[in-house]
């Protein structure tokens, strides 16, 4: 496996490139990719145990190291107990990337080629890298899409797991989509609701850009014509913890002036940067079963009659005709959506697992519904929930999250 060394600050990074299997389930298949990770340690902290990052998505990189206070916030409380390992999970960063020119091989090879960039795979990658390293066990940080993929390994290798860290990544086990998107509607409308008693004037805001969204008079500098679902899905910024500061900066703008469209194109969710985030986000509640659209088909009537209703990570299949760097994607993502995903979760070897750790359970989580995190949790007792309104998803980055859940694990009282 090749490994570089470099030095940044008082960081030491290994970066490591390892060849496995694009079908882990077919050893005759024959196609590989390569996936990378960034090994990261102080300098008097080589001989710490391994720490992997499975970062949140799907089809994102894992982020850069660099020193606090830079991104990733949470590197220096990891870097008090581990060496961590920045993994870019197959399809992202450094890992035999998907992107634009991977159209050209056709929407049937490049749809089925994605299905094997699931949670089930990138399990099997960290495996093959863990052994790459010589650590019998290692802990894992599983954030967001990151946490389901920790569950996909307590299914499968729990016993390679010293420690569990999920934030916001208890996904539903044994659930259809449909039921994890009609309770995200849910959660949408309180957040709606509970921006608007602090900003009720911006609710007018809000109608007045749908209206001319509606009207086709809201054009980004890209091109895109914004529908009015896709006004709409600036909701998402009410997921992080100061996204509602960017929502308010938003909707105190001029809707016509340069200004307003270039922090709009911002502020909605999924891009051209990262298509696999739109392209196959679903499948990542798709625990044995096809998505067929669900977030657009589980759409509550009370959504469709009022446009002041935000939404979050609810894609629409019109935005593969009306969001520029969508376009290419279209048959690849309609080839997905009719995908019939085989189950990634299994629940008795997952209780029977014995996980130890503890996870973030965010009571206003608008992508991780708290009420299908606390189900999950009852399958792993000995991974100790933190049940907080403190946060909201993004409070690994925004706060002191990790440490505190390394002190529950270790029985230490929170700080």
């Amino acid at each position: 496996m090749p490994v570089t060394t470099r030095r940044l600050q008082d960081l030491t990074i290994d970066d490591h490139t390892l060849e496995v299997p694009l079908v882990w389930a077919d050893p005759e298949d024959g196609r590989t990719i390569d996936v990378h990770a960034a090994v990261v340690a102080r300098e008097d902290g080589g001989n710490l145990p391994y720490l992997v990052f499975l970062q949140g998505g799907p089809g994102h990189e894992a982020p850069r190291p660099f020193h606090a206070p830079a991104a990733p916030s949470w590197l220096d409380a990891a870097l008090e107990h581990y060496r961590v390992v920045l993994l870019d999970q197959r399809g992202t960063g450094l890992s035999t990337p998907v992107g634009d020119g991977d159209l050209e091989r056709g929407a049937e090879a490049l749809a089925e080629h994605i299905t094997h960039l699931r949670a089930d795979s990138i399990v099997r990658d960290a495996e093959a890298l863990r052994q790459e390293l010589g650590a019998d066990t290692w802990s894992v940080l599983g954030q967001s899409f990151g946490g389901f993929t920790t569950l996909s390994y307590l299914s499968t290798d729990a016993a390679s797991l010293e420690h569990a860290y999920l934030t916001g990544g208890l996904s539903a086990v044994g659930r259809h989509p449909d039921d994890v998107y009609s309770l995200t509607y849910d959660k949408m409308r309180e957040a709606s609701e509970r921006y608007y008693r602090r900003f009720p004037a911006h609710r007018d805001a809000v109608r007045r850009i749908v209206d001319l969204a509606d009207a086709g008079a809201l054009v980004l500098p890209d091109g895109e014509v914004v529908s009015p679902s896709r006004a709409r899905s600036i909701g998402s910024l009410l997921g992080s913890n100061d996204g509602w500061q960017t929502l308010w900066s938003l909707l105190e703008l001029d809707p016509r002036t340069n200004a307003f469209r270039h922090d709009l194109a911002g502020a909605m969710p999924f891009d051209a940067r990262n298509p696999l985030y739109f392209v196959f986000h679903e499948s990542s509640y798709a625990d044995g079963h096809a998505t067929r659209w669900s977030a657009e088909r589980t759409e509550p009537d009370d959504f469709r009659a009022d446009p002041t209703l935000l939404t979050g990570e609810h894609v629409r299949r019109e935005w593969l005709d009306t969001v520029p760097g969508l376009q290419p994607w279209r048959d690849v993502t309609l080839a997905l959506a009719e995908h019939e995903w085989p189950r990634v979760y299994d629940e008795a070897a997952i209780a029977a697992s014995h996980a130890r750790g503890a996870t973030a359970i965010y009571v206003n989580d608008v992508y991780v519904p708290f009420e299908f995190a606390i189900e999950t949790a009852r399958l792993i007792p000995g991974v100790t929930p933190w049940i907080t309104s403190e946060h909201e998803h993004n409070g690994l980055r925004a706060g002191d999250v990790l440490s505190r859940l390394i002190d529950l694990a270790h029985g230490r009282a929170v700080r």
